[in-house]
């Protein structure tokens, strides 16, 4: 399945230190992205972590086993590395006063032959623009996500609310973690969005949507998302990661030339 990426991460203009990470396999469809929190210089340090780790371990196991894996196993191998993860972060943290308490939020997929598994802990989310239209594939794990389930807020109250950093689940902040995972169908076409709050809480669904929609390249895309974020305030750290669904009919057909960067 023919796929073109794009990643970028900005300091944003509040902070002074970047807690964010990205990490790509392009060859095995792999993206993953990560924001870390803890003192000191701790959230960075969970951050990379994670993702050198996903990017290591599951980006060599796609290579070795993806062609005959099903998605049960795909599925099973980002649960594994990801406990991995897990372990590491929480040992470290416990091992160093400096790291402790650190953790960080995910957002990991892999893109196979018509379809994607995505997974994700905390608060970072994937979106997905298909026709001209955004929906947000991820549920956020954070105390807001569940005062909005219950009904205790409005979406109206949950722009302005105080609890918005407030995750319920996160790598590394105890000795075992969940990855909720979901499998989706791609189409050609399909532009998938992953980020971290830097950007989901600093610009609205609509003006995101607005923005991938008028630029042609994913780096513009990118580039653009960033922007806004800032205009709007930059008080987090904004980490992008695009994925764009081609058509492999269609690229067949092209010239090598055109493909040439």
């Amino acid at each position: 399945m023919p796929l073109e990426f794009f990643s970028a991460i900005d300091t944003g203009r509040a902070r002074s230190n970047n807690e964010d990470a990205v990490a790509l396999d392009e060859r095995a469809g792999l993206a993953v992205l990560a924001d870390g929190m803890g003192g000191y210089n701790a959230g960075e340090v969970a951050s990379g972590m994670l993702t050198s780790f996903i990017q290591a371990e599951l980006g060599r196991w796609l290579h070795e086993a993806s062609a005959q894996a099903s998605d049960a196993d795909v599925r099973r191998a980002m649960d594994i590395c990801v406990d991995n993860a897990n372990r590491a972060i929480f040992n470290a943290a416990n091992a160093n006063p400096q790291y402790a308490g650190m953790g960080t939020t995910l957002v990991l997929s892999v893109f196979r032959e018509q379809r994607a598994l995505l997974g994700h802990v905390g608060d970072s989310r994937a979106y997905r623009l298909r026709a001209g239209r955004l929906a947000q594939l991820t549920r956020d794990h954070s105390l807001l996500q569940e005062q909005l389930d219950a009904g205790l807020i409005t979406p109206e109250q949950a722009a302005y609310s105080a609890n918005k950093n407030l995750v319920t689940r996160a790598v590394g902040v105890e000795d075992t973690v969940l990855l909720e995972t979901h499998l989706h169908a791609t189409e050609p076409g399909d532009l998938y969005l992953m980020c971290s709050d830097g950007l989901s809480d600093m610009v609205p669904d609509n003006r995101i949507a607005q923005v991938l929609l008028s630029h042609e390249s994913l780096e513009a895309a990118g580039r653009g998302l960033i922007d806004a974020a800032n205009e709007a305030g930059g008080k987090d750290n904004i980490a992008v990661i695009l994925v764009r669904v081609q058509d492999s009919a269609a690229g067949a057909a092209r010239p090598w030339w055109r493909f040439k960067r």
